[in-house]
This record gives structure tokens, C-alpha cells and sequence, in this order.
């Protein structure tokens, strides 16, 4: 059991997280109403940008999400022509993804937005502190994983 103190220091931590969060999503959040899209819309560009060609059935693995919540964001953005869907030359049941040159750009206009926003909080607090919020946020990460 945890005490009472230390849960007390938990608690704050979970806060700032959420406070953190707020904080890092607002700029892209702000980028992507101007568009008519969500979170979803953003989590898929970017993870489509990082990984051209990506297989529908690896992001669902990558985003832990359903074909059912796929489905509806991803088919929004193929109509708004941000990401197209090609079917894999070894393969034709595997449907591929790749950002269009409109999906690059607002995903590059995204992912500045927030990389920004970390350079600018990084160099406030060094790079001590940057190496070990990586190491907490990859434990977190992780600890999904055992559920």
C-alpha cells in the first residue's frame, strides 16, 4: 500500500500529466478544427508520415485501437485527400497508407507545432531532465503492455 504522502505526490504527478497533455494537444488541436478533424485525425497522420506504405493491420497494432474506430477517421481522410491507400504490389489483400502531399503538409504543420513546444520546454529545463521524462515516458509506455 501506498502512503499517504507518497499517494498525495502521485496524485499531483497524474495531474500534471493530464495538465500536460491539455497543453501539448492544444496547438494541434487548434491546427486541426480549422479543418474539421480530431485526435484521431492527428494520430493517424502522424504515425502514416512517420512510416510511409504503413499496412492498415500495423497501425492498428500501433495505435491499440479497433478497425471500427479506424474506420471512420481514416475513410474521412482519404475523401479529404490527405492519405491515400494503395494496394501492396506482394500482397493484394494488404491495403498500404502513405500521406498525400496535402496530409504531408498539415502533418508537418502538426508535428512542428509540438516538436516546437518540446524544444522550446526542453531547453528550459536541460538535458538531464529530458533524458529521464524520456525514460519515464517509455516505462509508462510500456507498462501498457502487462494489462
Amino acid at each position: 500500500m501506498v502512503d499517504l504522502k507518497r499517494q498525495s505526490e502521485l496524485r499531483e504527478a497524474i495531474e500534471l500529466l493530464y495538465f500536460a497533455y491539455r497543453a501539448f494537444t492544444a496547438r494541434a488541436d487548434h491546427i486541426l478544427e480549422h479543418h474539421g478533424l480530431g485526435r484521431a485525425h492527428h494520430r493517424i497522420l502522424y504515425f502514416v508520415g512517420r512510416h510511409p506504405d504503413i499496412a492498415i493491420h500495423t497501425l492498428l497494432d500501433t495505435l491499440k485501437i479497433s478497425k471500427q474506430a479506424l474506420n471512420a477517421p481514416l475513410r474521412r481522410l482519404v475523401a479529404e485527400g490527405l492519405v491515400s491507400v494503395e494496394t501492396a504490389t506482394h500482397d493484394h489483400r494488404t491495403k498500404l497508407l502513405r500521406l498525400t502531399k496535402t496530409g504531408h503538409a498539415l502533418e508537418s504543420q502538426l508535428t512542428t507545432s509540438q516538436t516546437e513546444q518540446l524544444a522550446e520546454v526542453f531547453s528550459k529545463v536541460g538535458r538531464d531532465a529530458e533524458k529521464d521524462w524520456r525514460q519515464v515516458m517509455a516505462r509508462l509506455a510500456d507498462s501498457t503492455k502487462t494489462l
